[in-house]
């Protein structure tokens, strides 16, 4: 399968970190051979972004099966029962707001993504196919999620 990356983030997080994303303001700027596909963006408040975790790597030993971010009040869990930046595959997905379009750059607000992250894909949020209503979570999933955003 091949990859193409679509553009790039300018974040003013430098380094990852595990909670506050919720008030980082992002740009996302969109290669020029790409630009057109931003058009009518701007008509929707969210979008999902799918970027690279270009800096993150897996070490199957100490990633597969872990403790959240190391807590020791969280309970062993798979990765893919997890959100974590150390995956088989380091690809992130955040649903964030979006504040405007510029020519070939949008800027959005809640991307949990590092200055200089490369992006896959931008898609628009769209509440009949991303919403869940009835949807659950373990009680250490509420713990871990609380101010990261």
């Amino acid at each position: 399968m091949d990859v193409t990356i679509i553009g790039t983030i300018h974040s003013p997080a430098e380094e990852p970190v595990d909670s506050g994303w919720g008030d980082v303001v992002s740009t996302i700027h969109v290669h020029e051979e790409y630009a057109r596909g931003l058009e009518g963006i701007e008509g929707f408040s969210h979008a999902i972004i799918i970027f690279a975790m270009h800096l993150a790597s897996f070490d199957p030993a100490g990633d597969l099966v872990r403790r959240p971010r190391g807590r020791d009040d969280m309970p062993e869990a798979g990765i893919f029962a997890q959100r974590a930046k150390h995956r088989p595959n380091p690809i992130g997905v955040t649903a964030v707001r979006i504040l405007g379009r510029d020519g070939n750059s949008i800027r959005v607000q809640g991307l949990d993504a590092i200055n200089g992250t490369p992006v896959v894909d931008i898609k628009p949020y769209v509440p009949v196919f991303d919403c869940i209503v009835d949807a659950t979570i373990p009680e250490w999933m509420e713990r871990l999620m609380a101010g990261y955003f």
